[in-house]
């Protein structure tokens, strides 16, 4: 809803052919750029002009298609950050950020954190009105230290924030339906709750190789200063300060900052980089280890669930090879029942039959006896496999 609104707020802008002919719908997606002051605006360009407005190649925006699967990926190119972070696919620039599929449901809280953090402090400072105009030194000074941070670092911050907290929410929940289940199954072993752990199981695996990926890349943006170095993108651009008279910004998107209002506000932010400090990544790497450490924490959350999975299968499998034994021991009853029966019908068919002679018509009684003797022992031995079945539970009541 409060998308929606703000939606139509903002202006929309829609790329071009050289020839004057809108390009193709099925060729354009839909784009948010957000300046340095948060505005926000609604693109609906193509591939090509996003190429030239942030000047990467092809291959790094084919990374952030939606209809092909690419891991997780933090790159760092000449004047652009390419972010592809599950459904969080950006470019961030020293000066803007390009954010796709603004209108999904799990990318609005992005938009929307984009437009309250991006500003400076300065600029919220004077939207505020003159009634705030007592604020302590304290907070100037924290308001300070904020404008230090370079625009491109305050865009990866909500990403990775939002990213980090997603997979949490999502770990949170498998946890919450997961401890149950397992439970459940260890006091009764179904079919039902077989699966349910199974389903449980699969979807334990998938968002632990998602979770495993982003922790992957952040690890190996710390382990090379060099990589983090390249993110460094108002360094960079302040590095080189030799303003381009001739740069024309396109005319299907609002005019950037001037060069030179971007190097004087790098030069505002990183005062020690214009000494040549360009091997510092100290911000950067403190900013990165604060979601690394989240993005860990969810992983060990997902690794004890699964020993918790792993320890309830080998329960499982205690208690199926214990019923598995006393099947056994049913099946060695049943074979002394079938004994029972067998010699009760041998000795039934042997003394039944009617063959003429003297020692038959004499013991009569002992045919009687022994049949009746045989038919006990055999009930005897029924009884007493029943009996064991049901102590054992093997069979119901």
């Amino acid at each position: 809803m409060a998308w929606d609104a703000a939606a139509a707020a903002v202006p929309v802008v829609v790329a071009e052919a050289q020839g004057g002919v809108k390009k193709a719908a099925a060729a354009a997606r839909n784009w948010i750029l957000f300046d340095s002051n948060g505005e926000g605006t609604i693109l609906d360009v193509d591939k090509y002009a996003i190429m030239h407005r942030v000047e990467i190649n092809a291959r790094d925006l084919r990374i952030l298609d939606p209809l092909l699967s690419y891991p997780s990926a933090i790159l760092g190119r000449e004047t652009a950050i390419v972010l592809n972070l599950e459904h969080i696919k950006a470019i961030i620039t020293a000066e803007e950020v390009l954010l796709r599929d603004p209108t999904d449901e799990n990318v609005v809280p992005i938009v929307e954190e984009l437009r309250r953090r991006l500003p400076p402090a300065s600029i919220l400072q004077q939207g505020q009105g003159e009634g705030k105009e007592n604020l302590t030194s304290q907070n100037d000074a924290e308001a300070g230290e904020e404008d230090e941070s370079p625009f491109e670092f305050r865009a990866l911050e909500v990403c990775l924030e939002a990213i980090c907290s997603f997979l949490d929410a999502r770990t949170t929940e498998l946890e919450t339906a997961a401890y149950p289940a397992l439970d459940e199954l260890t006091s009764k072993i179904s079919s039902r709750n077989l699966d349910r752990v199974r389903k449980l199981k699969s979807a334990m695996t998938r968002l632990t190789a998602r979770v495993q990926k982003v922790r992957d890349e952040l690890e190996q943006l710390l382990d090379d200063d060099d990589d983090m170095a390249d993110l460094y993108l108002t360094r960079k651009m302040t590095g080189a300060s030799s303003p381009v008279s001739g740069s024309v910004a396109p005319i299907w998107l609002p005019t950037s900052p001037t060069i030179g209002s971007k190097i004087s506000r790098a030069s505002r932010a990183s005062a020690a980089t214009i000494h040549g400090n360009e091997n510092d990544v100290e911000e950067l790497e403190m900013l990165l280890e604060a979601y690394f450490m989240q993005i860990d924490g969810t992983l060990n959350k997902l690794n004890t669930l699964r020993e918790y999975i792993d320890d309830t299968e080998d329960y499982i499998n205690i208690q199926l090879d214990n019923h598995r034994n006393q099947l056994i021991q049913l099946e060695l009853f049943l074979s002394s029942g079938t004994v029972s029966l067998s010699i009760y019908s041998l000795a039934a068919g042997i003394f039944g039959m009617n063959i003429p002679y003297s020692w038959n018509q004499d013991h009569g009684y002992i045919y009687k006896w022994v049949v009746l003797i045989s038919g006990l022992a055999s009930a005897f031995v029924f009884i007493l496999i029943v009996a064991y079945a049901r102590h054992k539970g093997l069979v119901g009541s």
